[in-house]
């Protein structure tokens, strides 16, 4: 495990504790804390502003057990495979893996087909779900940009593990693949939370109610992203 200190310099305990571990420097820290990151599935380390590297080491050290008890308590990461169901853009979807046919991966009927070896499939339906939520991201994000009368310039889909959206001042917004299979609600929430920023680059009253005026249920799309979005999160 590998940690930057305050100093700049890499100080390596990955033979001691045996796991990553994300350091997070804080002007504004009071102490020395620990948590556990769900998403990033790992222990995350806050650093106060004046902290010495022994006892940065001995802190991190000391919670060995717990950490190790924490990340062991985190749910299972889920993989795509035959039989597996899914809401994608509110469609409900049934994977189905067919080997004999020479489909890739094919929408048709409620079900999902993919052709190929089996320990590919998982690859491959995300390959797919990542290709087509750039097309219906963008058609949605376009229709409310128009409704701003606001430039889009691209819509680029990403696999992180900390943001659902981002939008930069070019006016090209990314999103998480994952949001894809959120519910209908939640996946026009977002995209009126992203294209909200195309006029308004912070989150000040004037861009929450920009955000309402796209889309009147919002709160209740934020709300569930709140509350089930680290499920989402499971999908690899």
């Amino acid at each position: 495990m590998k940690i930057t200190l305050l100093t700049g310099k890499t100080y390596d305990i990955e033979a001691a504790v045996g796991f990553p571990l994300k350091v997070v420097k804080s002007a504004r820290a009071k102490r020395l804390t620990l948590r556990i990151d769900q998403q990033e599935r790992q222990p995350v380390l806050t650093l106060p502003a004046r902290c010495s590297t022994k006892r940065a080491v001995e802190f991190v050290l000391s919670y060995k057990d717990w950490i190790e008890q924490a990340l062991n308590k985190l749910p299972e990461t889920q993989k795509f495979t035959n039989g597996t169901q899914i809401s994608f853009f509110g469609r409900q979807l049934t994977i189905c893996h067919a080997p004999e046919k020479r489909c890739g991966v094919r929408e048709e009927n409620g079900r999902l087909f993919v052709s190929g070896r089996e320990e590919f499939l998982h690859r491959r339906v995300k390959d797919y779900l990542k290709k087509q939520a750039q097309t219906e991201l963008w058609t949605l994000s376009k229709e409310q940009a128009d409704k701003l009368n606001c430039p889009l310039k691209d819509v680029t889909i990403k696999d992180t593990k900390s943001r659902w959206g981002s939008c930069s001042s070019l006016h090209n917004i990314n999103y998480n693949w994952r949001i894809s299979l959120a519910p209908q609600h939640v996946i026009a929430y977002l995209v009126a939370h992203e294209v909200s920023h195309l006029k308004y680059q912070d989150h000040s009253g004037a861009f929450w109610k920009c955000v309402a005026e796209l889309y009147p249920q919002a709160e209740e799309g934020k709300h569930w992203l709140r509350q089930h979005g680290k499920d989402l999160y499971l999908y690899e």
